[in-house]
């Protein structure tokens, strides 16, 4: 059954993994990778990789992925979002918010430092979402 928008935007704010999805070329299948995300809602999706990771450069070279965030526990939950994807500057505030997801609160400053120690390496990557589906497979 889809999800509602409520519903939707409720099952991204949870600290969940996504699975980003980018084209690798004609002879081979997507590349997707696990990524940390945040997703404000009616915003951009942000992840994190570093400059010059394959996927970064498939990332500018098709200029759009997808994402997927699903729940496992009863009921099954999914999300998927496509859209336009572009590289740019990092901000601590950035990493703060993304690393507060996932990280305990008493290691979040520390992982900022270290993030951040990389210098331009590490890049963001912002997602507009223009395509959604978003699906409960636990209710009929």
């Amino acid at each position: 059954m889809p999800l509602t928008v409520e519903e939707r935007d409720q099952l991204l704010a949870g600290p969940h993994v996504a699975v980003l999805a980018v084209n690798a070329g004609d002879d081979r299948a997507p590349l997707a990778v696990p990524v940390w995300y945040s997703y404000r809602p009616g915003g951009d999706f942000l992840v994190f990789t570093g400059r010059a990771s394959r996927k970064a450069r498939l990332i500018e070279a098709a200029g759009r992925l997808s994402l997927a965030v699903q729940r496992t526990e009863p009921t099954y939950r999914y999300v998927t979002a496509e859209g336009p994807a572009r590289l740019t500057a990092v901000t601590a505030e950035e990493v703060q918010e993304v690393a507060g997801r996932y990280v305990a609160p008493e290691g979040v400053e520390a992982y900022v430092r270290q993030a951040l120690s990389e210098g331009p390496e590490m890049v963001a990557v912002r997602m507009t979402p223009e395509r959604w589906f978003a699906a409960d497979a636990g209710t009929a």
